[in-house]
């Protein structure tokens, strides 16, 4: 696959729609050309103990974020035409179908692929954690459970594997 958008999603409690941050990396051609990183105000506006610990986001970082259509216009421009990658599609994508559910916007059906079951095929021993598998492919992931450099080492997991 030479042609696609690594995403990442990070969430502030145990509900799908309360995406707080999201990372965005698009390649072309095999390279990366252009990231795209926000906060974004959750919804429900709660942060949950163990979410913050994964990620180190909480209310304060995001009490004044934009809400998820606004990030959504800049993001949509960018992903244009093109299939989304992450790194737990499970999990990503149906954040993204939760949070366009609550804000009541129309789902394109966007195409996903999923870099943690790709890798799975290529190595199937062992634990296929993001930091691991990005390992394997050549990536240094230092800032995990950071939605860009998680969507950073998608990238470059897609760029090998895919």
């Amino acid at each position: 696959m030479q042609n696609f958008a690594a995403i990442d999603f990070e969430t502030a409690n145990n509900e799908r729609s309360s995406v707080c941050s999201v990372g965005i990396v698009v390649v072309r051609n095999g390279e990366i050309v252009d990231k795209f990183y926000s906060i974004i105000k959750p919804e429900p506006e709660y942060y949950n103990y163990w979410c913050s610990q994964v990620h180190g986001l909480s209310l304060d970082d995001t009490m004044d974020a934009p809400i998820f259509p606004d990030v959504w216009t800049q993001i949509e421009p960018m992903i244009e035409g093109l299939p989304l990658v992450a790194h737990n599609k499970a999990f990503d994508e149906s954040c993204l179908k939760a949070v366009f559910r609550v804000y009541q916007m129309d789902y394109p059906d966007y195409e996903f692929h999923c870099t943690c079951i790709a890798s799975r095929k290529v190595w199937p021993e062992g634990h296929h954690n993001l930091d691991i598998i990005a390992a394997r492919c050549g990536y240094d992931l230092e800032n995990h459970h950071h939605a860009l450099a998680d969507a950073e080492a998608c990238a470059a997991i897609a760029i090998k594997i895919l």
